[in-house]
């Protein structure tokens, strides 16, 4: 069973690469779409099911790359009325996240 915090700090560790590597200029425009693409890899590296709980409530989350490889769908249940979904793609030089 893998902890659902881990998910979260692997997230956001992947996420703070990209936010740190942008700038204006043609050269860290390359830079930041490396660095993208770099946290994009390890994201779609973490495909699979996983269980963890979240202030005693149990969740299992779920990570699948769709859409021949171009996205990543994150899909949390945990039991509650609301079960969010948020999928990850490349637009140009960044890591796009669409919250539902």
């Amino acid at each position: 069973m893998k902890s659902a915090r881990f998910i979260v700090a692997v997230l956001a560790a992947a996420l703070s690469t990209v936010a740190f590597a942008q700038s204006n200029t043609p050269q860290s425009v390359a830079v930041a779409s490396s660095e993208a693409q770099n946290s994009f890899d390890k994201l779609k590296a973490l495909a699979g099911s996983w269980e963890g709980t979240f202030e005693g409530v149990p969740l299992h989350v779920t990570l699948r790359v769709t859409s021949m490889g171009n996205t990543l769908m994150h899909e949390m249940k945990g039991g509650g009325p609301e079960d969010p979904i948020t999928m990850f793609n490349l637009d140009g030089d960044q890591l796009v996240l669409t919250h539902y």
